[in-house]
């Protein structure tokens, strides 16, 4: 089998079923995949939905019950069939040659163990105005380049639309279980660390072709969203890099920088938002680090 479409979820049943649609509806493909829906101890009516609906043979249900979205992922690579693992967001859509154009980009040189591809938004209610252009990756969009290329440090694909070689996984631990996202906390860098481990063997690559779109939920458009998810990025990469809490005073000094830039740019909500950003990924950055000294992320 040349692919392993997997699809994480948790709580999100009715998003799921239409990303399996869309992997469904491939186009002009005769490519031998199968779709494999971790169900991350969901709560809802996913099991229910997925008993009850007669699936193709290539659709496969599986229960992880352990929480945590590091454990489905790492499932998922245990339970793949195909040459090739492609993850998909629960919440994303895969365009009608995802999985060819994917797999053409691995079949240019063996030692490309991992692929990235474009990530288009689907905005319910429109874009908000005071989300910042440079921050807008934090949604998990992405527009890399306009051709198929190599991603060279310290760029990463990102995990709604992320590819393997499933061979790395022979001689490469899969995701860490420390990061990742666990019910409804925002931890994350289990994908970017993971690929920073793969880069030392492998080439990392980017196509444009093999693209997914990616829905943002009216829950996710308000600042206290944004703010909470950099305050989980900091806790995140705090973790993921062992950082200790000797580093405070270097923290407290960034906060009070953007502090002040806030002052200098009040009449623009985009600059503030920056700002906001930046003080909440270094207050998540410092508790991160004191609960690494206490041995809490561990």
């Amino acid at each position: 089998m040349r692919a392993s479409v997997v699809i994480c979820t948790h709580n999100r049943a009715v998003d799921t079923v239409e990303a399996v649609h869309s992997v469904l509806a491939q186009k002009d493909i005769n490519i031998e995949f199968e779709v494999l829906v971790i169900d991350n101890n969901s709560k809802d009516n996913t099991k229910e939905l997925f008993h009850d609906t007669n699936w193709p043979e290539n659709v496969r249900y599986i229960l992880e019950s352990r929480l945590g979205l590091s454990y489905a992922r790492n499932r998922a690579i245990r339970e793949a069939n195909g040459e090739f693992i492609m993850f998909l967001d629960d919440d994303a859509l895969a365009s009608p040659s995802w999985i060819q154009e994917v797999i053409k980009v691995f079949e240019l040189d063996d030692q490309i163990g991992c692929v990235g591809g474009k990530i288009d938004p689907i905005w319910e209610g429109g874009k908000p105005d005071w989300i910042p252009d440079e921050i807008i990756g934090l949604y998990t969009l992405m527009d890399f380049s306009d051709m198929v290329v190599e991603m060279k440090p310290p760029y990463f694909p990102f995990g709604a639309n992320v590819s393997f070689r499933k061979s790395v996984f022979d001689n490469i631990e899969p995701f860490r279980e420390d990061l990742g996202r666990v019910g409804n906390n925002l931890l994350s860098s289990e994908e970017s660390e993971l690929i920073s481990r793969i880069r030392e063997k492998y080439k990392i690559y980017y196509t444009p072709y093999g693209s997914v779109q990616h829905k943002i939920s009216k829950s996710r458009l308000n600042k206290r969203w944004l703010l909470r998810r950099m305050y989980w990025q900091g806790i995140s990469d705090a973790t993921r890099y062992n950082k200790s809490s000797w580093g405070l005073f270097k923290h407290i000094l960034r906060i009070a920088q953007a502090g002040l830039l806030i002052l200098l740019c009040m009449n623009n909500v985009q600059k503030v938002m920056s700002q906001l950003v930046k003080i909440s990924y270094r207050n998540g950055t410092i508790v991160g680090s004191f609960r690494n000294s206490r041995g809490l992320n561990t």
